[in-house]
């Protein structure tokens, strides 16, 4: 990962980032010369110097005041820690991405028409079902 970690305009330095190695569960934590390969990524958010307050605000009420990335896919400590640092600028973006308004729409003249037609089949459908002999009204 390239220092600093780019996460949509912003450049987060990775010296706010606390990078954390520990025994994995998974592959590499079982093999005879066991080693740390487990890595956990953390970002404190309100300790961030590289984001507005704004940023900030939106990040916590989404994912709340620290963002963590585990990653214990491989054997590896160098890829974990690239997975790692890879799954933590993800959750950053999705947390500070702003979803476009959306944009009422009118139905379509063909859906109206498909709905009327569905309407009208219902109607004689249920009138076909009628006892003899009574009114239409």
């Amino acid at each position: 990962m390239q220092d600093p970690m780019r996460v949509g305009s912003i450049e987060i330095p990775l010296s706010e980032i606390t990078v954390r190695a520990s025994r994995s569960s998974g592959p590499g934590g079982q093999h005879a010369n066991s080693t740390d390969s487990r890595i956990e990524a953390v970002f404190d958010v309100a300790a961030s110097a590289s984001l507005s307050d704004a940023q900030k605000r939106q990040i916590t009420s989404r994912v709340g005041p620290r963002v963590v990335a585990v990653a214990q896919d491989t054997r590896n400590q160098t890829q974990n820690r690239e997975l790692a640092l890879r799954r933590l600028q993800d959750r950053l973006e999705s947390s500070l991405h702003v979803p476009k308004p959306r944009s009422p729409t009118q139905p379509t003249r063909a859906s109206l028409r498909r709905r009327m037609q569905i309407k009208l089949r219902q109607a004689e459908r249920k009138r076909q079902r009628r006892a003899p002999g009574t009114d239409d009204t």
